[in-house]
C-alpha cells in the first residue's frame, strides 16, 4: 500500500547550492517550513558537491546534479530536467535561472506539472549589451512567457527586467519578499565584536569595514580598496574582511598588496557564522554595480549594522532603522568615505525595534513561508 501522507515535493532549480543571496533565501525557507507536509527537492548545475547539499539530504531533501544548460544544449537539457520530473511526484517547479528559467519551465509543461514557476532575482543582463544578446534575451523572454503559469520576482526593478513592465503593472508578477531569520541575528551577545578581533587580529580601536559576496566584477570589491587606501591615508585605524569567494580572488589580493594594504586587509572566504560576522563589522559596504535585491544589506541591518551601498540596490531593502545610505557609484571617493565615516557615528538600534521592524515590513521569514507556500496552492 502506498503512503498516503507523504509530503508534497517542490523542486527548486538553482545555478548551484553555495552561499549565494538565493540559495541562502531557499535555505531560510526550507529551514522553516513544516517538513512533515512539504519537501524542497534541488537541481544544482554543479557536479560537486556545494555548501548546502549536506543540510538539505539531512532534512530530506533531495539534490539532483546536473550539467549547466551551455554545457548541454537545449535539447539534452531539457531531456534530463524531464527525467528528474517524471521519476518524482512534484506539484509544482520553481526556476531561480533567471533569463534560463523558461527551460525548466518548459521541461515541467512537457512533463505534465501544472505550477511553473519562473522566478527573477536579478535587474540587469549580466553580458554585455549588444543586437545579439538583446535579441537572445527577447527570445528567452518568450521561452518563459510560453512555459510558466507564474512568475515571481524579488524586487519591481527584478520583475520588470525579466517579465517587462507591462507584466508588472498588469499584477502578473508576484513579489515575494527575501526573508531572513530575523532571530538569527538578533539573539547574538555583545562578545561577538572581541571574538571577531581576536580570531582576525584586527584591534580594538580600529573600525571594521565589512562586506559579503562573490568576489566577482558585479560586487565591486575593487571600489572598497581603493576607498580603504583613502581612509588609511587619511590616517584611519580601519581593517576590511571580505566574506566569500569567487574568480576574482587573486586578482583582488594583487589589488591589495599594489596598495600596500595587506597588513589591513583579510579574505576569511565562505563562513557559516555570517550573522557573528555581521554584528561584528562597524560598517557595511556594498558598492554592487546592480543587484536583484541585496539580502546581504537585510541581514546586515538586521544585525544593527550600519550600511552604505549602491544605489543600484532597491530601496525596498531599507527597513526604516536608520542604518543605510544609498550612494550612486558616479560619486567620487570622497563621498563614499564621508558617508562611511558618518555611519562610524551611528548607535545601534534594541533588538525589539530590529524584530517589529523587519516584521511590519514584511522581511521575517516565519511570515513569508505563508506567501510562499500559497504560491504553490498549500
Amino acid at each position: 500500500m502506498g503512503v498516503t501522507n507523504a509530503p508534497k515535493r517542490i523542486l527548486q532549480i538553482v545555478s548551484a547550492m553555495n552561499r549565494g543571496g538565493t540559495e541562502t533565501l531557499l535555505m531560510n525557507l526550507y529551514r522553516n517550513i513544516d517538513k512533515s507536509k512539504v519537501q524542497f527537492d534541488f537541481v544544482s548545475h554543479r557536479k560537486e558537491k556545494c555548501h548546502y547539499d549536506d543540510e538539505i539530504e539531512l532534512m530530506g531533501g533531495k539534490v539532483f546534479r546536473i550539467s549547466s544548460l551551455g554545457q548541454s544544449g537545449p535539447i539534452l537539457y531539457i531531456r534530463e530536467l524531464e527525467k528528474i520530473m517524471s521519476s518524482n511526484d512534484y506539484i509544482a517547479v520553481h526556476s531561480h535561472t533567471d533569463y534560463q528559467s523558461g527551460f525548466p519551465a518548459l521541461a515541467a509543461k512537457l512533463t505534465g506539472i501544472n505550477k511553473r514557476i519562473c522566478h527573477s532575482h536579478s535587474n540587469q543582463w549580466t553580458r554585455k549589451s549588444s543586437f545579439k544578446e538583446n535579441l537572445k534575451l527577447k527570445l528567452l523572454q518568450k521561452i518563459i512567457k510560453f512555459s510558466a503559469t507564474e512568475y515571481c520576482a524579488c524586487s519591481k526593478e527584478a520583475a520588470e527586467f525579466l517579465f517587462g513592465d507591462q507584466q508588472f503593472e498588469q499584477g502578473k508578477v508576484h513579489i515575494l519578499k527575501n526573508g531572513i531569520d530575523v532571530d538569527k541575528f538578533t539573539c547574538l551577545t555583545e562578545d561577538s565584536d572581541f571574538s571577531v578581533r581576536k580570531e582576525l587580529s584586527i584591534p580594538s580601536s580600529a573600525k571594521i569595514i565589512g562586506h559579503v559576496g562573490s568576489l566577482s566584477h558585479i560586487k565591486n570589491q575593487e571600489f572598497i580598496l581603493r576607498i580603504m587606501k583613502q581612509l588609511i591615508d587619511e590616517g584611519l585605524s580601519v581593517y576590511a574582511i571580505f566574506v566569500g569567494d569567487g574568480e576574482l580572488k587573486t586578482y583582488l589580493k594583487d589589488c591589495v598588496q599594489q596598495l600596500d594594504l595587506e597588513d589591513f586587509v583579510r579574505f576569511i572566504g565562505v563562513r557559516s557564522d555570517i550573522s557573528r560576522l555581521m554584528k561584528a563589522f562597524d560598517v557595511f559596504v556594498f558598492p554592487s554595480l546592480y543587484e536583484g535585491f541585496g539580502i546581504v544589506a537585510l541581514e546586515a541591518q538586521c544585525a544593527g549594522t550600519p550600511c552604505v551601498v549602491s544605489d543600484t540596490v532597491p530601496k525596498t531593502t531599507d527597513m526604516g532603522l536608520g542604518l543605510i545610505s544609498y550612494i550612486s557609484l558616479d560619486e567620487d571617493l570622497n563621498h563614499w568615505s564621508e558617508e562611511i565615516k558618518k555611519s562610524f557615528l551611528l548607535g545601534r538600534p534594541d533588538s525589539i525595534r530590529i524584530h517589529d521592524n523587519f516584521l511590519k515590513n514584511g522581511f521575517h521569514i516565519k511570515e513569508n513561508v505563508h506567501h510562499w507556500l500559497s504560491l504553490y496552492g498549500i
